[in-house]
């Protein structure tokens, strides 16, 4: 039985995917909807041609935030249904009031519960930040 084959009360699992998919080589699925639930993994300010955006840690983080709207997006939703943000940071000192401001640029209220992290790296060097959301799709079955 595959993966996504009913079992029982096991919801399917479903690929969401953006074009360009630039996460396929890396055998990531940009997002997964499972029972209800769209979960995108985590997004750092990359164009689509794997490109890092210059300007530093606003910039970054606004393009993470842009790359997981266009993954929402794929998936039918919007930011406005996300119960759960993760953001990854790697000097939380310096770049906290920034994480604030992407927050209110980006998230409303109600606004999702959020978990921040300073991690020693991300996947790549010049990153300095990384978004995951968990969203609810208020339309599925």
């Amino acid at each position: 039985m595959s993966r996504n084959e009913s079992r029982g009360a096991v919801p399917n699992i479903e690929k969401i995917a953006t074009t360009p998919d630039w996460y396929a080589p890396y055998r990531i699925s940009q997002a997964v909807r499972a029972g209800g639930v769209v979960y995108v993994s985590g997004q750092a300010g990359f164009e689509e041609d794997g490109t890092t955006v210059e300007g530093g840690f606003l910039e970054q983080g606004r393009q993470a935030f842009r790359n997981v709207g266009r993954v929402l997006e794929a998936a039918g939703l919007t930011f406005a249904d996300v119960v759960k943000v993760g953001i990854f940071v790697r000097d939380m000192a310096a770049n906290l009031p920034h994480v604030i401001t992407l927050r209110g640029e980006f998230l409303a209220e109600p606004y999702p519960a959020d978990t921040l992290t300073e991690v020693v790296a991300l996947a790549q060097p010049d990153w300095q930040i990384e978004v995951e959301v968990i969203a609810l799709d208020r339309h599925a079955a």
